[in-house]
């Protein structure tokens, strides 16, 4: 099985979106707040997102929405607040979901550090409408259902050539109350598979079926195969065995007497606990070990060719190990209007911070490629306002960046998609195309395997040797 993307790895369970195991909630804005004293009880609507929270002392119910339907996604409960908010758990294992005050009195940012962003709650006086009654369970509300959510949430429809109101016109006639779950099936997934979204999906559990988008052309190799690149590498160019850390996730060697070799085929999973904090310090305890020997060297090549996703500030916090001023990693919206796929919320940035640990300033080539995905690629943007500039070696990355709203239908299914765009200081996305090397060179073709060599590897070789004095 291949390695999920970044979300699809994590739960956002405050905001009812639950994809795989971990729990998170939306990143702050890396501020402490005072904590307002006015009570949480009462409604509360997000900006965008399409969730309704009700909270009443200690416990908090949330549920995804729709104009015709509000389905009970999570339970959460409150604990006891710090400099950094009040805190609710989904489970006594589960990292906290922290709530700081908003721009008015009624409003409330809830977020966790293992997302690049907030999400705005106001309070509301009412229940939604579609709260006040318990959503029907049949073929025909379960097509509706899907169908809203992507019209209202996913940031890309038009941009990625799919007519979605053509869509209705062409699916909905062939659901009715009869229409078999195996029929719904085929129906939802010929809806999204025109996409070819990474971040879209759909889960069946009762028909043991899934569907995941992808664009097409992607490489996606094996584990075996994933496992000989490390294999290739490791027997022709480094100096010594690649040091491992962040279980396996990261790994370090000299190349040469002038160059060093930093590998991070994730950003998730540093540890079997899998909490976020923990993982942050699992990867800062790893960088302390290559920036230190890398800083006697002339340059350094970034490999996140086979980065699979995970925690976007895991890259964020890489990117600080690299620079010697803060910039613009890149600057986060996501879609607010159901009615306008072109409101977004107001952009959100999230900066590169120098940090106090070891650094590596000086020449830095990245090798990318079709399998560099979601949290891969946003890393990916984080090192484009580095100076000197990182020259990036390779081929696309996959071009899914946000984090995968995930929702569930009436009769228990789950799908997913993305409601959230990332852009550039200037106000540039990679959506769809990804974000383009500039040197282009192919990314582990079969006669690399037959030859066991890596051609972009050498490649970096030969562009960092020129720059070297």
């Amino acid at each position: 099985m291949r390695r999920e993307t970044k979300t699809v790895k994590r739960a956002l369970v405050a905001s009812g979106i639950l994809i795989g195991g971990a729990l998170i909630f939306f990143a702050g804005l890396g501020l402490c707040y005072a904590v307002q004293d006015k009570s949480l009880d009462g409604y509360w609507l997000s900006d965008g997102y399409g969730l309704f929270a009700e909270i009443k002392g200690d416990q908090a119910q949330v549920y995804e929405i729709t104009s015709i339907s509000c389905i009970e996604a999570h339970s959460l409960v409150r604990k006891t607040g710090d400099s950094l908010g009040e805190r609710f758990v989904a489970g006594e294992d589960s990292d906290p979901i922290f709530v700081t005050p908003g721009p008015t009195d009624d409003s409330r940012w809830f977020h966790v550090a293992d997302a690049a962003s907030s999400v705005l709650f106001n309070k509301t006086p009412l229940r939604p409408k579609a709260c006040e009654v318990k959503t029907p369970n049949d073929p025909e509300t379960n097509f509706e259902v899907f169908w809203k959510t992507f019209a209202a949430h996913h940031g890309f429809l038009r941009y990625r050539g799919v007519d979605w109101t053509g869509a209705y016109k062409t699916y909905r006639p062939r659901v009715n109350a009869t229409t078999k779950p195996e029929d719904l099936f085929d129906i939802l997934s010929a809806m999204i598979e025109p996409l070819h979204d990474a971040h879209t999906y759909i889960r069946a559990p009762d028909l043991k079926r899934s569907f995941h988008g992808k664009r097409p052309g992607t490489l996606l190799l094996t584990d075996e195969e994933e496992g000989k690149t490390v294999e290739i590498i490791q027997k022709k160019y480094p100096q010594g065995p690649l040091r491992s850390w962040c279980n396996g996730h990261v790994r370090y060697a000299r190349l040469d007497n002038r160059t060093g070799y930093l590998r991070i085929d994730a950003f998730a999973g540093y540890t079997a606990g899998g909490h976020f904090d923990d993982g942050a310090r699992a990867l800062d305890e790893a960088l302390d070990m290559a920036m230190q020997d890398a800083q006697p060297l002339e340059g350094l090549v970034i490999d996140v060719r086979l980065n699979g996703g995970g925690s976007d500030p895991y890259g964020v916090q890489v990117a600080g190990r690299l620079t010697a001023k803060p910039y613009v990693a890149f600057v986060k919206r996501a879609r607010d209007d159901a009615d306008d796929p072109e409101r977004w919320t107001a952009p959100q940035p999230t900066t590169v911070r120098v940090s106090d640990r070891p650094r590596f300033l000086k020449e830095v080539v990245e090798l990318t490629g079709p399998d560099t995905v979601s949290a891969g690629e946003t890393f990916t943007m984080a090192l484009m306002g580095r100076q000197p500039h990182i020259t990036r070696i390779g081929e696309n990355t996959q071009g899914v960046y946000s984090d995968v709203l995930s929702r569930h239908l009436p009769n228990g299914w789950r799908f997913g998609l993305p409601n959230e765009v990332f852009l550039t200081e200037d106000g540039k996305h990679f959506e769809a195309t990804g974000v383009p090397p500039d040197i282009r060179v192919p990314v582990f073709p079969k006669q690399d395997f037959e030859r066991e060599r890596d051609t972009a590897l050498e490649k970096a070789l030969e562009v960092l040797s020129k720059n070297y004095h």
